[in-house]
């Protein structure tokens, strides 16, 4: 008969890893979405509340919050994210391959964009030619 091996306790050192990376990167984009929060004169702990950070986040790129109905449809939602990455590349003064790696690779992206000097807030998506 087989022994059952606990997942969770001394049995399983290496599950204590996954959870620590996990957590950091976890702590790691609160602390970047908040600070993008506030260089774009929103508060910080807007980025904490789930369905209002979407809505402050689309207050910061100047579109409609009428359109956080939209990310309760089905593969539309997907369409808006990414649409929402071009949107908050472009408020921030950034082209079409920062945009590729917000989407693509948000763990580096988001906090560059959150702490580079270079990044600064242009008023909105709408507000660039």
């Amino acid at each position: 008969m087989l022994n059952a091996v606990p997942i969770f306790g001394e049995a399983n050192p290496f599950g204590a890893i996954p959870l620590l990376i996990s957590l950091a990167v976890l702590v790691l984009m609160i602390v970047s979405l908040w600070k993008l929060f506030t260089k774009a004169g929103k508060p910080g702990w807007a980025s904490l509340i789930p369905i209002y950070n979407v809505i402050v986040m689309l207050e910061i790129v100047n579109k409609s919050v009428w359109l956080i109905i939209l990310f309760f449809i089905p593969f539309v939602n997907v369409i808006l994210s990414f649409l929402l990455c071009y949107w908050l590349a472009v408020s921030f003064s950034k082209g079409i391959g920062y945009t590729l790696g917000l989407i693509f690779l948000p763990i580096i992206f988001y906090p560059l964009l959150a702490f580079s000097e270079s990044a600064q807030y242009t008023g909105g998506a709408s507000a660039q030619p």
